[in-house]
């Protein structure tokens, strides 16, 4: 069974760039040919995939967050990490990551899900 956990801060400033990690458990990272996610729902709205790396190390981002996110790993501890700079309270949001077999950037094709981790946005 894949388990998948997130953490960091619950509350970031404006401006400042926001830290998430995605633990993994039961499953490695680097297992052809899974995708691992950052996907997030702000409040009242749907849920909006923000990006990926790949089991190769490969990464990809919503063209639209792609200038403020960057998404890293770290194969030795299972874990991939989100950053996403300059926030303003639009980032506002509850985070997930998530196990997509075989595809990445959608919002519905995914295994594994962890339970969310809310971030607010607020000075």
């Amino acid at each position: 069974q894949v388990q998948l956990q997130e953490s960091g801060p619950g509350l970031v400033k404006p401006s400042q760039t926001l830290s998430l990690t995605c633990t993994v458990s039961g499953g490695s990272i680097t297992t052809n040919y899974y995708y691992w996610s950052w996907i997030r729902q702000p409040p009242g709205k749907g849920l909006e995939w923000m990006g990926a790396i790949a089991y190769s190390g490969s990464t990809y981002y919503s063209p639209s967050l792609k200038s403020r996110t960057s998404i890293s790993r770290d194969t030795s501890k299972n874990q991939f990490t989100l950053q996403l700079s300059s926030v303003t309270p639009e980032d506002t949001a509850v985070y997930y990551c998530a196990r997509e077999p075989g595809s990445y950037g959608s919002t519905s094709g995914y295994d594994y899900w962890g339970q969310g981790t809310q971030v607010t946005v607020s000075s």
